[in-house]
């Protein structure tokens, strides 16, 4: 596993963001809802697309960590 450390800058401005008034549990149900219809729309127009699908792959991978970190949603037993 490899470490990237971030500027100052770049901290500062995640915890701004992250920080605001924002419930996490809404904020991942929406990045999910996000994912949910990037998918859909990459399944239905796949002919068509004119986009890399290795980003897009992990772009959805990365999205649904964020998620997962913000609320354990495939934790729940």
């Amino acid at each position: 596993m490899s470490v990237n450390s971030l500027s100052k800058e770049t901290e500062l401005r995640l915890n701004e963001f992250f920080n605001q008034e924002t419930d996490p549990k809404s904020f991942a149900k929406t990045i999910r809802k996000v994912n949910y219809l990037l998918a859909l729309s990459l399944m239905r127009e796949c002919e068509t697309m004119q986009i890399d699908p290795k980003s897009v792959e992990e772009g959805y991978f990365w999205l649904n960590e964020l998620a997962e970190i913000l609320n354990p949603y495939m934790e729940i037993e």
